[in-house]
């Protein structure tokens, strides 16, 4: 039977307690450290030669492997094929879902105009957006397929308006996954190569002889994509290193437990690292979830996944009231965060750290993870303190936009050399000085 944590915020050791459960820091794996450090380096070295290597051993390509990475390029017609071979309903849920993320990131695009303003003296000053040249998506293709991570990468870059989105994933013993073939068709993938691993990585980051270096790079994948992203970050760009999935539900007790005991689920199941957490003032409540989740857990085909996940990482608190819960749920800052109550917008606005926020209880977790239109890649790990779920603003770029005037450079430049001599910076301040007029 399964053993779920239940602490309660009154005992003395509680922050304690919760401390030591939220702590999760990937451990540097020197193993995986030193094999990235060597793909990266071969295929900077040799290019689509160490690529098309690689990826023969470690996605075992049968009949001997491909030749050459041109054999690991997807063209658009099998991606349109693929689309065609979905069943109806199943064609139509990817459709819709992707044009529920774009209505819901073209919003976002209007919140991210540029803008200027013209002083008195005629200087103008203003800020310019424009988006990236070319980014590359990384789909993970391993233990399972996730067409949704198609559309949350592609779709926001495409109404960002990226030039060119290279996708790379990676096909096990030379198996494709239909659904993330047809979903890149939908988003308007302009380029699909299967190919995955610290490879893909490093063939987006530094170019080939057939792939020419991206901008950025987004996408979740396995340890040695992660350790990978880490090292090419300064030659291009990435969203963020993420960490296993959160859930944090926040519920004042009316909810059906049954329903909070199948959302804690829903993240638990995604692997045994993945944290789920329920806060709730009412402690006939929590022991009402638990005995849902005992009961439930057998039914869920992921139930050794979903043990390990609640028995180590888990936990069912008892909070002194919705308060308190709010300000642990600041101090979490989860990935993925449920306010299931009456009046859940009271108590949202009291959050100030969260990746994303599903109120009230007909807003389970995982109608965000698919269909609800704002974007499913969000910080893990506390990150939401600081940083934010991936979206247009990813994809593009503001640029400083100054144009002095002549009465401005009269104004500006002797507040500029003033300080530049002040910092020792001859040329800056005569450079300013040079443009100012002759005192009569």
């Amino acid at each position: 039977m399964i053993q779920i944590r239940k602490l309660d915020s009154t005992a003395d050791d509680f922050q304690e307690t919760l401390d030591a459960l939220l702590a999760f820091e990937a451990e540097t794996d020197f193993a995986i450290e030193t094999a990235v450090t060597e793909i990266i380096a071969q295929v900077r070295a040799r290019g689509d030669e160490a690529v098309v290597e690689y990826t023969n051993k470690f996605d075992r390509i049968p009949d001997g492997g491909a030749a050459d990475l041109q054999a690991f390029e997807i063209g658009q017609p099998e991606l349109d094929a693929a689309l065609a071979a979905l069943p109806d309903a199943q064609r139509a849920a990817l459709q819709t879902a992707a044009d529920r993320i774009r209505v819901f990131h073209e919003r976002q695009k209007q919140e991210l105009q540029g803008f200027t303003y013209t002083e008195a003296d005629g200087t103008v000053l203003g800020q310019r957006i424009t988006p990236l040249d070319r980014v590359g998506i990384y789909v993970p293709g391993g233990k399972a397929a996730y067409p949704s991570s198609v559309l949350m990468n592609a779709v926001p870059a495409k109404v960002a308006g990226v030039g060119e989105i290279v996708m790379v994933v990676p096909t096990p013993d030379g198996v494709k996954n239909r659904m993330v073939l047809a979903a890149a068709a939908i988003a308007g993938v302009d380029r699909v190569i299967g190919i995955g691993g610290a490879q893909a990585v490093a063939a987006l980051a530094y170019g080939t002889e057939t792939i020419r270096p991206v901008d950025k790079i987004v996408g979740p994948g396995n340890a040695y994509v992660a350790a990978a992203k880490r090292r090419v970050f300064g030659a291009v760009g990435i969203d963020m290193i993420a960490g296993p999935s959160e859930i944090l539900v926040i519920c004042d007790g009316t909810t059906d437990p049954d329903w909070v005991a199948m959302d804690l689920f829903s993240q638990a199941e995604h692997d045994e690292l993945a944290q789920a957490i329920l806060l709730c003032p009412d402690a006939d409540y929590i022991a009402r979830v638990e005995a849902s989740i005992h009961k439930l857990l057998p039914t869920m085909p992921r139930h050794e996944t979903i043990t390990t996940s609640l028995t180590d990482r888990g936990a069912l608190i008892k909070v002194r009231d919705m308060d308190e819960a709010c300000e642990i749920a600041n101090s979490i800052a989860a990935e993925h965060l449920e306010i299931s109550a009456e009046e859940p917008q009271q108590w949202a606005d009291k959050i100030r750290h969260a990746g994303a926020m599903f109120l009230g209880r007909f807003s389970s977790e995982s109608l965000g993870d698919y269909c609800c239109g704002p974007n499913h890649v969000l910080p893990t790990s506390r990150t939401a303190r600081f940083s934010s779920p991936l979206g247009v603003y990813d994809f593009q770029k503001r640029s400083s936009v100054i144009h002095v005037s002549e009465a401005g450079a009269q104004t500006l430049g002797k507040i500029a050399a003033e300080l530049a001599y002040g910092e020792g910076l001859q040329a800056h301040a005569r450079s300013a000085e040079l443009r100012l007029k002759p005192t009569p």
